[in-house]
């Protein structure tokens, strides 16, 4: 039985067989490779599992762990412990002896593939050609012929004509005799080449392609041997480990079998025997016989006395009203004019308003709703730093917020170690040309990269000077951010630890007829806070972002609290809108900054920024 006498006719199909033969070998890799990977996964996971009810030094458990229950279960995680580990050795096992084994086989397989039916489209090649000679041949030889018919038939016709002279009849028969001659060549070269083609057909059918199907077959064989091995071993890797998988289950049984109910009964008695009797029969308590009692009222007095001085615990005590944020900075923080605005002037000359419509006397709001308003803004502001405000941002990314201008900065520093990484790997580059150029001026003068050298060191020396920059805005914000982060955990830890304060604190906010704090109320609950930088978080606060500009129609003098003076035609930033109450609150630089009336200036917003401000409103709302 051999594909070559058999399969003379199936090179093609044996091409697709044995494709299919080394996928087979692949997909059967690919199993292995998944099955070691389940092993690994599920080892880690019993490992973890044994791990995490292990237990802790030091702890009360340990002292559990004295009774046979509580230590045949700590022998469980034990074995189960090795039993992952076994777990661990199929999976190694699995990977060395199969896998990589099976990866290199099929690799050395492909090869061998791919040259032997190269050897036979070469073979097929060969006899196409011979083929293709022969009917070139044969061809020839039937053309010659026919043309040397043609010849003799017209030789014939001029010799049977009459008319015809003697020069033109021996021309047509020395043309007769050439294509004769023509004819027996190609005859003869065309019976030369048809037993060369059937000798080579011979060879091709008979020895070439015999023998290179009997290798490609050999090799199939091989294949299919190799994989019944690795099947082989796939299963004898798993049987190796079953001794020692039984083992540690047959150590989980015999501690099962450890346990001893009455010996743990006898340590429960140890532990909490208290040692006393149980206690007697209870006597019988006869109330027939008169009890002669006696009150004394002074003791009754006294102690009604000793009750009414009793100090009540709900007592107002004092204490400050906002533990986090200095009263005066929080007092200028949330006032603002809620009155009318003054109507504008009739003339826009300076004149015609000397001193500009005074602002009414400005009415707070409840304190309680300005302070959860203020508190609740401080998304608001990381969200409008975070927008960009026309053109570029400062250097220091400090129109973002914290967390994103640490992210620049950072990248920023990658970015500059970079290009000082590109600057230097150029200059190294340009020191070893200009040392060949020393050594062989033939090949170019060492002067010619002195300037550039130049140039790459001062530009070496700015980019460091840059990254010394970048790194120390990083270090600050990193500090700020470490800080912060240490205040709200302070701040969770006292509220964690003082539940009762801050739930009086609501309570009385609820129970005030406005719902507003008052100095009086704020006396009731004294909250004590550990001493932090968090106190003085709100001094260093940033200030609040541009949501646009504005121009100045009138001249204004805001002479009351909270309000700002603004000449006619100038130019300021807005910091926030018109809220229906008439007032534009905008800045100067930043220590100036208060409200003006909204109809004395003329308001640019920022599109994006007054959509994303609108919208983080009704979010708070």
């Amino acid at each position: 039985m051999s594909w070559g006498t058999e399969l003379w006719d199936q090179f093609d199909n044996l091409e697709k067989h044995t494709q299919w033969g080394i996928d087979v070998l692949e997909k059967f890799i690919k199993f292995v490779k998944e099955r070691t990977e389940i092993e690994l996964s599920y080892a880690k996971q019993l490992r973890n599992l044994s791990k995490k009810y292990q237990p802790k030094k030091n702890s009360k458990e340990e002292e559990e762990y004295r009774y046979t229950s509580a230590r045949a279960f700590l022998a469980t995680l034990n074995e189960m412990n090795d039993y992952a580990g076994q777990h661990e050795v199929i999976s190694e096992n699995m990977t060395s002896l199969i896998t990589g084994e099976l990866t290199r086989y099929v690799q050395e397989l492909k090869q061998e593939r791919k040259s032997h039916f190269h050897d036979g489209r070469k073979a097929q090649q060969h006899i196409e050609t011979c083929w293709k000679q022969l009917e070139a041949s044969k061809r020839r030889f039937e053309r010659d012929c026919k043309e040397a018919d043609r010849a003799q038939q017209y030789f014939e016709k001029m010799d049977a004509d009459i008319n015809v002279t003697k020069a033109d009849v021996e021309k047509a028969r020395q043309q007769a005799q050439l294509r004769h001659q023509m004819a027996e060549d190609s005859k003869a070269e065309y019976s030369s080449t048809l037993q060369k083609f059937n000798s080579e057909q011979h060879d091709h059918y008979y020895t070439h392609i015999p023998h290179i199907f009997q290798k490609i077959q050999e090799m199939e064989e091989r294949r299919i041997v190799r994989i019944g091995e690795s099947m082989k071993t796939f299963a004898e890797v798993d049987r190796q480990v079953i001794p020692i998988i039984g083992k540690c289950l047959d150590e989980i049984t015999k501690a099962a079998e450890s346990i001893d109910h009455k010996n743990d009964s006898q340590l429960v008695i140890e532990a909490f025997k208290s040692g006393f009797e149980p206690p007697g029969d209870v006597d019988f308590e006869d109330f027939t016989q008169p009890m002669k009692r006696t009150v004394s009222e002074s003791s009754l007095s006294n102690s009604r006395a000793d009750g009414k001085s009793e100090p009540k615990f709900g007592g107002k005590s004092k204490g400050k009203l906002w533990p986090f944020i200095k009263k005066n900075k929080l007092m200028s923080l949330l006032t603002s004019p809620h009155q009318p605005p003054p109507p504008p002037p009739a003339s826009a000359s300076p004149s015609a308003v000397p001193n500009g419509p005074q602002s009414p006397k400005q009415q707070k709001e409840p304190l309680s709703h300005r302070f959860n308003e203020f508190m609740t803004s401080k998304p608001k502001i990381h969200c409008f730093r975070s927008l960009k405000r026309g053109g570029a941002g400062p250097e220091d990314f400090s129109n973002l917020p914290p967390e994103q201008r640490r992210k620049k900065l950072q990248q920023k520093v990658d970015e500059l170690n970079r290009d000082i990484q590109k600057e230097m790997d150029q200059r190294d580059a340009l020191t070893k040309m200009k040392d060949v150029y020393i050594k062989n001026p033939q090949m170019g003068d060492a002067a010619s990269v002195d300037h550039r050298l130049a140039e790459l060191g001062q530009n070496i020396e700015k980019l460091r000077l840059e990254v010394q920059k970048f790194e120390a805005w990083l270090a600050e914000v990193e500090g700020r951010l470490s800080m912060r982060s240490e205040a709200r955990r302070q701040s969770g830890l006292y509220e964690a630890q003082n539940p009762s304060a801050v739930n009086s604190c609501a309570q009385d906010r609820e129970s005030s007829p406005d719902g507003s704090y008052t100095e009086e109320q704020s006396q009731e609950t004294e909250m004590k806070v550990p001493a932090t930088d968090f106190d003085d978080e709100f001094d260093d606060e940033e200030p609040l972002p541009t949501i646009g500009t504005c121009k100045a129609l009138y001249t204004f003098e805001g002479q009351n609290e909270g309000t700002i003076s603004v000449a006619e035609g100038e130019m300021l930033y807005v910091i926030e809108e018109d809220k229906g109450d008439g007032w534009t609150r905008i800045r100067r630089n930043e220590d100036e900054e208060g409200y003006v009336p909204t109809s004395y200036v003329e308001v640019y917003l920022d599109k994006n920024a007054k959509d994303v401000y609108k919208s983080l409103e009704k979010i708070s709302e």
